[in-house]
This record gives C-alpha cells, structure tokens and sequence, in this order.
C-alpha cells in the first residue's frame, strides 16, 4: 500500500502530480536540481489551491493540510531514503536523461521501491533496462494540466509485473483518476493520436487554411474539445510537442514529420505560454 510518493522534476507535470498526490492524502516528496525550480513549483501548487479555494471547491483548512503533506529537496538520496514506496519522475522528455535517472534511484532506492515514469512517448521497457528492477518500472502519462484532467495513460514495459500495474491503479483511483492501459509501442495510444493532431493543426495554420483562433474555435464547438489543439500546444510547450514529434516521426514514419512552422516557432525561442509566447502572446 502506497502511503508516500517521491516526485523528480518540478515543472508543469511534476508540480501537477505532487498537487494531486498531497491532496489525495499521500506524503510527498518533491525534488528538483535547483532552488529556483522548486520554489515556482511551490508557487504554482498554491496559486492552484488558491483558486480551487475561490471556487469553494476547497476550504482554508484543507489547503493548509495539502500544502503541509508536501516537502522539498535538491537532493535525489532524500527521495529515495523518505519511505516513499512509489517514485515519479517527471523530467524532461529526454531518454538519455531519464535512463539516467532511473539509474541512479536504482542503486539508492530500496528494492520494492516501484519507479514510474510520466514519458509522454519514451520505451518503458528502455527506460527500465538502466534499472535492475525492470518488473517495478511503469509508465504512468498523466494528462496535462494534471490537477484538472481526468486521465492517466499506464504503460507497461516488457518486464513490468502485474502487481506494479495494480500498485499504479490504485494510486490512480486514490487521486480521483480514470485510468487506462496501453502497449509499450512509441506513442503509446494516447500520444499515437494527439501530436498528429495538433501538427495537422500548425500545418492549417502554416499553409494560410485558417487563423489560430478559428482553428481552436472549431475544435471546440464541432468536436467538443475544452481547448483548441494550438492552445493545448501553448500550454503543454512547443519543444515538448516538437520532441515528441520528432521522436515519432524516427520510431512510426513520414506521417509524424514536424510542421516547418512549428519548428520555427521552438527555434525562435516562443515555447507557448511558459515563455511568454508561442502561437499564441501572453502578458
């Protein structure tokens, strides 16, 4: 039974994973490389609380208790030695980087701790052959802006055992997630579907078919969709859509290549709203 969980990385999904976790009632744990990281983590978290609080969805007391369930670290040995029985790491989506990290907390993480990655489209199976634990590595892709959507994607790799996959379900139903399985092919099934979409999206924009505005604008009337496929790329980040793309584009084939806009927009530097600009300007 999980009663801790251990976070790695603090950026948007990182942040919106250890929110839900803290107000599910689990300890947890969040690190990241610097103090600086952290700290707009723990800005985001109560700025969310906030909000929910303003809504009444969320009491003065209840925000106290999530935000006191919550602690921080630079170092990843504090993650690993805090009792936590599941760790999530949220880094960058980069394989290298990740196996990297799931290396490191094999050798210092005890051996029924369960190691989950939040990949968007990386092999678990690859990731968990740096490990010597590859039946308690999982995937868990938690759905972007992870306080507000309702799903999570688990992957299992080659070697992930049945009583991980169960562990990770659980955990699932105890933040209040609808949960659901997929394969270990790149892409998985969610982002098999979702980067095609939103590349089809900037090739609209790209080729003078239809403004931003009215592209999202039709996404959410004809297809009922809460946030139009350029917004959503704003939100999430364009080098994170670009990545994936790219990723796809090697591992699938010529369907997954990146529109020449959006590349343009991820080397002009205008990443979507974490930079301040992407499709899309904010103040």
């Amino acid at each position: 039974m999980v009663k801790k969980i251990g976070i790695v990385g603090t950026g948007i999904m990182g942040n919106g994973i250890t929110q839900v976790a803290a107000q599910a009632g689990y300890e947890v744990i969040m690190r990241d490389l610097e103090q600086k990281f952290i700290d707009r983590a723990s800005d985001t978290i109560k700025k969310s609380l906030g909000m929910m609080k303003e809504k009444g969805k969320i009491t003065a007391d209840e925000v106290n208790q999530v935000l006191g369930r919550i602690k921080t670290t630079l170092d990843l040995k504090d993650v690993a030695t805090s009792g936590a029985e599941l760790i999530i790491e949220a880094v960058p989506e980069d394989l290298h980087l990740k196996k990297e990290v799931f290396r490191e907390l094999d050798e210092i993480c005890p051996k029924e701790t369960v190691l989950a990655t939040n990949t968007s489209s990386l092999s678990i199976t690859v990731i968990a052959a740096a490990t010597k634990r590859p039946e308690k590595v999982i995937g868990m892709h938690f759905s972007n802006p992870v306080p507000v959507m309702m799903g999570v994607e688990l992957i299992k790799g080659r070697d992930t055992s049945e009583e991980t996959l169960e562990l990770a379900k659980e955990v699932c139903r105890k933040m209040g997630k609808e949960f659901f399985v997929a394969a270990d092919f790149p892409g998985f099934a969610g982002n098999r579907m979702l980067p095609l979409f939103a590349n089809e999206a900037f090739y609209l924009l790209w080729e003078n078919i239809a403004s931003a505005e009215d592209i999202d604008r039709m996404c959410k009337v004809l297809l009922r969709h809460p946030m139009g496929p350029l917004e959503l790329a704003d939100f999430t980040g364009l080098d994170t859509l670009l990545s994936v793309l790219e990723y796809l584009h090697k591992e699938i084939g010529e369907k997954y290549r990146p529109c020449p806009l959006l590349k343009q927009f991820v080397a002009a530097g205008h990443l979507g709203r974490k930079t301040g600009r992407g499709v899309y300007k904010y103040s």
